[in-house]
């Protein structure tokens, strides 16, 4: 897995770089500072995952996500911050981000969330997850009971396959019936999925 660094505050992402380096899977091909020095490492160095910070002078991590989501869409966003307000973790989620970690995490529990991000599942910390789960008045009534069980499923972190496994359907159904959940629902992708869910039970 290749990664880039970004972050303004160089003891951060040294640090960072340091401590991912010594996972076998995972190189870190790059560091930026700003949102503008990750567009560009984007660019001429394509990775897969861009661990990327929130705030930050200049082009700010949220905006530099927007673009490069815009421009790389098959490239992970992991954003790292120590903020745990709402409006960073929607603006980002908002932006294109599949994931969100706090930088309290233990790196060993860092490099894990960064494989299940490669892998296609979204990743979300806890306590970041607690900012986005107040209950709201409209409800999944829409939804069709397998669908619900889909939705619940997603919500709960599995993969498709887990999906068809647990419900005994063919993956391609769970596929089939995961699309038109987003399109009722009127969201964009499974990380926005799984939020609508949390806040509504």
């Amino acid at each position: 897995m290749k990664i880039i660094i970004v972050d303004d505050d160089e003891m951060v992402y040294e640090s960072l770089q340091l401590l991912l380096s010594r996972e076998q899977d995972i190189q870190v091909i790059g560091t930026a500072n700003d949102g503008e020095q990750a567009i560009a490492l984007c660019e001429t160095s394509p990775p897969d995952v861009v661990l990327m910070d929130i705030q930050m002078p200049g082009i700010d991590g949220i905006q530099a996500t927007r673009e490069i989501k815009k421009r790389w869409p098959q490239i992970r966003v992991m954003m790292l911050t120590t903020f745990e307000d709402e409006q960073n973790i929607r603006l980002a989620l908002l932006a294109g981000a599949e994931g969100y970690l706090l930088k309290s995490a233990q790196p060993q529990d860092m490099a894990q969330q960064l494989r299940t991000l490669v892998s296609g599942s979204s990743v979300l910390d806890a306590d970041v997850l607690k900012q986005l789960t107040q209950p709201e008045t409209k409800d999944l009534d829409g939804l069709t009971a397998r669908e619900k069980d889909i939705l619940q499923l997603v919500a709960q972190g599995c993969s498709n396959k887990e999906i068809a496994s647990h419900l005994f359907l063919s993956e391609g159904t769970v596929r089939n019936t995961l699309s038109i959940i987003l399109d009722k629902l009127e969201v964009r992708d499974r990380t926005q999925l799984a939020l609508y869910y949390w806040r509504r039970v």
